[in-house]
């Protein structure tokens, strides 16, 4: 019987995809602001699975290498990240810009991400959480509308059957 509730349990979870890439040079080497956004993402993560499995939601976190020559044509890909495939300036209602950066982004820009006015150089947990977090409702709400809301298809379909359905 556990194992029943078990598979049926692991059928309806769901997966936020975090995706981070930065660059990585021949030397296997990154700058700061990478460094400690990977610090932050690792710890963020960690987090996450915690507390999302027991709204049966997983977190799965990609690591994207970005080669110098890629940065080279285009550096504002590097510390990036995307939450449930979306960037995540998109979630924090954020703008992407640029700084000057050091040592293995040699003098190239690096991107900054600016929130509410404050702009980051390394993405700080807490907002990698927040993003993380809208995204996590995004999923929920949409199991939740299937549950209150008639197919698609059906003549009463007007807009969603309760205020958090808007489709």
């Amino acid at each position: 019987m556990a194992t029943a509730t078990y598979l049926t349990r692991r059928i309806k979870m769901k997966t936020l995809k975090i995706l981070w890439q930065r660059l990585v040079d021949e030397h296997g080497q990154t700058c700061a602001r990478c460094g400690v956004t990977e610090t932050a993402v690792e710890e963020t993560v960690k987090k996450l699975k915690r507390c999302l499995k027991e709204l049966d939601i997983d977190v799965d976190l990609e690591k994207k290498v970005l080669s110098s020559s890629a940065f080279l044509n285009n550096p504002l890909e590097s510390n990036r990240i995307w939450i449930g495939g979306e960037p995540i300036e998109t979630w924090l209602s954020a703008t992407s810009g640029q700084s000057k950066c050091c040592s293995a982004c040699g003098d190239s820009d690096c991107r900054t991400l600016t929130v509410d006015g404050r702009t980051y150089e390394a993405i700080p947990p807490e907002l990698i959480v927040k993003a993380a977090l809208l995204a996590a409702a995004q999923l929920l709400q949409g199991e939740s509308c299937s549950s209150c809301c008639p197919p698609v298809e059906s003549p009463n379909k007007s807009g969603g059957c309760c205020p958090s359905c808007k489709q």
